[in-house]
């Protein structure tokens, strides 16, 4: 039986940066799923789990460099796979990569990647999605001994293998993505990708890559980075995004500090995706 949920739609000024840091400590909270919207963002959150002080620790409500207000209203259970397949459209990334759902037509793509998101982050739509797998078809992974944190769906861990990537770890804290990301890497015929559900405390020191894929927001990507790069090889490539481009700044610093070169970035829609080098 489906899932009665409760919407919480929040009003932000200003609205880029509010909404990010409320997504981020909306996350650490029972809320499972997140909207972007022209106001700020709508939350969602199982109505079995939720309780009337969901919001207390919520430090952004009260910050008073922002000015946040919300509307709540119950959802009734719906059928969340015939939402999405509703309103799923296929993506095409440059011609070159082609991305799905099961019930869409076969392409002749050169990378057609067949993904069923469910509540999943990470269906190719989203600006750093697409940016990100713009970075991969750049980039040559043969052979190279990749992660994906915060894989969502595991779409980019699967455009790694399908570009010859191995072994490729992929990790998510989240038990929906980490569920998701199985059954997408064997409905791709994916050999190479082992799926961990976990954050940052997953990686150990001797665990080395060649390639770093993170998309996942600026809070935890600075939180996170020293992590990351300890767990790089010499000349390992890292991917960036999950921010916007006013983000650059502490962002680059931040990497630059940890002895990693910048190379390039894409912006879409006022979001980033960066790509970086460890020396």
């Amino acid at each position: 039986m489906a899932n009665t949920y409760i919407a919480y739609h929040f009003t932000i000024e200003p609205a880029a940066l509010g909404s990010e840091i409320l997504i981020a400590q909306l996350e650490e909270t029972a809320f499972e799923s997140f909207e972007e919207t022209e106001e700020g963002v709508a939350a969602y959150v199982q109505k079995d789990v939720w309780t009337e002080h969901i919001l207390n620790d919520i430090e952004i409500l009260t910050n008073e460099n922002f000015k946040i207000s919300y509307t709540t209203n119950e959802i009734e259970p719906v059928n969340w796979n015939e939402e999405w397949e509703k309103n799923f459209t296929p993506i095409d990334v440059d011609g070159i990569c082609h991305v799905r759902a099961p019930f869409h037509p076969a392409t002749s793509a050169k990378y057609e990647i067949v993904i069923e998101p469910k509540m999943s982050f990470g269906t190719g739509h989203h600006e750093t999605t697409h940016m990100m797998i713009q970075h991969l078809i750049e980039l040559d992974v043969t052979n190279k001994k990749t992660i994906d944190m915060g894989c969502g769906t595991a779409i980019l861990a699967i455009l790694a293998e399908m570009k010859g990537a191995h072994p490729i770890d992929a990790v998510d804290i989240d038990n929906w993505c980490y569920l998701n990301s199985i059954e997408n890497a064997e409905r791709n015929n994916c050999k190479h990708i082992s799926v961990y559900e976990g954050d940052a405390s997953w990686l150990t020191d001797g665990q080395k890559y060649d390639i770093f894929i993170a998309n996942i927001n600026r809070n935890i990507l600075l939180n996170d980075m020293a992590t990351y790069v300890n767990c790089m090889n010499d000349k390992a490539v890292l991917l960036l995004s999950g921010f916007y481009t006013e983000d650059f700044e502490a962002i680059n610093e931040c990497c630059e500090k940890l002895g990693l070169t910048f190379e390039s970035k894409k912006e879409r829609n006022n979001w980033l995706g960066l790509k970086y080098t460890k020396n």
